[in-house]
């Protein structure tokens, strides 16, 4: 997953903003930050105000970017750095602290917690 996610997925977040809204309303990635593993990789993801995105390694390696944005109530993840295409996971109404397992609409399942929003930068 290059949300991978939120966020991959996931991933995710903060400042109010969750992973999906309340019941009837549109899930919000925006403004939020989300940790996660993924192949034995701690990686962390934010997603910016305009739904762009961010995913490095704990350690602070760049492994991608991209667009994110909400379909279907699911988030969806575009990535600028391969030709995957969109990738979309389920979600749910998450508080920093908190985690759940999302699924990706290609099956793959991964564990993501929602922590403070944190802004990530383009590696120099």
């Amino acid at each position: 997953m290059r949300l991978t996610i939120c966020l991959t997925a996931a991933a995710a977040l903060c400042a109010g903003s969750t992973f999906v809204a309340a019941k009837g309303a549109a899930p919000q990635i925006n403004h939020t930050s989300w940790t996660f593993t993924e192949k034995g990789t701690k990686l962390g993801m934010s997603v910016d105000d305009s739904g762009n995105y961010i995913e490095n390694t704990v350690a602070g390696k760049h492994r991608d970017h991209g667009t994110a944005v909400v379909k279907d109530n699911k988030i969806c993840f575009t990535s600028a750095m391969n030709k995957e295409g969109e990738v979309c996971w389920t979600g749910k109404d998450l508080k920093a602290g908190q985690s759940m397992v999302t699924t990706s609409d290609k099956g793959q399942k991964l564990r993501v917690t929602r922590v403070a929003y944190k802004p990530l930068s383009m590696p120099k």
